[in-house]
C-alpha cells in the first residue's frame, strides 16, 4: 500500500498538510505525484472501459428496439391475416423485448451517471497533481537555497575565516614594519651639497615672498588712511 490507500484519499486530501507532516517534504511530494499519476492511470484505464460498456449497451438498445418494431410489425400482420392466436403471440414476445430495452436503459443510466463521476474526479485529480507539481518546483528551490546559505554559514562560523584573517593581519604587519624601515633610513640621510644649495635659494625664495606680502599689506593700509 502506498501512501494512498483508494483513490478517495487523493482526492480529499490536504496537500499542504501532509508536507507539514513529513521529514522530508521533497521525498514526500514525489511520492505524492507518482501515486496520483499512477492512479490517473488507472481510472482513465477503469473509464475508458466504461465509455466501452456504454456503447456496448447502446448497441443492445438498438437491436432491442429494432426487436420491439419487428414484433408489432408482426403482430399487425397476423390480425391483418385473422391470425388473432399469431398476434397475440407476437405481442408477448414485443411486451419481453420492451422489458429488455426498460432494463438496459436502466443499466444505462447507471453507467452515464459512473462516467459522470469518474470525469469529476479526473478533473479533481488532474487539479490535485498540478497543485503537487508546482510545490514540488517551490519545495526543490528552497531547498536548494536553504543548502546554500547554510554552507555559507558553516564557512563562516569556521575557523578558517578566523586564520585567513590572522594572516591579513600578520601581512599588514610586515608591509607596516618594511616601510618603517624606508622611513627610517630617510631620517638619518645627511644632507648632500646640492640639496643645502637647493635649500637656501628656497629660503631666499620664501623670503622675497614675504617682503612683498609685507609691502602689499603696508600700501594698503596706509591708502585706507588717506
Amino acid at each position: 500500500m502506498g501512501i494512498f490507500s483508494r483513490f478517495a484519499d487523493i482526492i480529499n486530501s490536504n496537500i499542504s498538510a501532509l508536507l507539514d507532516k513529513a521529514e522530508d517534504p521533497e521525498k514526500m511530494v514525489r511520492l505524492i505525484i507518482q501515486e496520483m499519476e499512477d492512479t490517473l492511470v488507472e481510472v482513465r484505464s477503469t473509464s475508458a472501459k466504461v465509455l466501452a460498456e456504454k456503447k456496448e449497451l447502446l448497441r443492445r438498445i438498438a437491436r432491442v428496439q429494432e426487436q420491439v418494431q419487428d414484433w408489432q410489425d408482426k403482430a399487425e400482420l397476423a390480425l391483418s391475416k385473422d391470425r388473432e392466436d399469431l398476434a397475440k403471440a407476437a405481442l408477448v414476445e414485443k411486451q419481453k423485448a420492451a422489458n429488455l430495452a426498460d432494463t438496459l436503459e436502466q443499466e444505462l443510466a447507471v453507467v452515464e451517471e459512473h462516467i459522470l463521476r469518474l470525469k469529476e474526479e479526473i478533473a479533481q485529480l488532474q487539479e490535485k497533481l498540478a497543485d503537487a507539481k508546482a510545490r514540488q518546483k517551490t519545495i526543490i528551490m528552497r531547498k536548494q537555497t536553504a543548502s546554500s546559505r547554510l554552507e555559507v554559514k558553516k564557512q563562516l562560523d569556521s575557523s578558517k575565516i578566523d586564520t585567513a584573517m590572522m594572516k591579513f593581519e600578520q601581512y599588514e604587519a610586515r608591509v607596516e614594519s618594511l616601510e618603517a624601515q624606508v622611513e627610517s633610513y630617510d631620517l638619518g640621510r645627511k644632507s648632500s651639497l646640492e640639496d643645502e644649495f637647493a635649500a637656501l635659494k628656497a629660503e631666499d625664495s620664501v623670503t622675497a615672498e614675504l617682503e612683498a606680502l609685507k609691502a602689499k599689506v603696508k600700501g594698503k593700509t596706509k591708502a585706507k588712511a588717506e
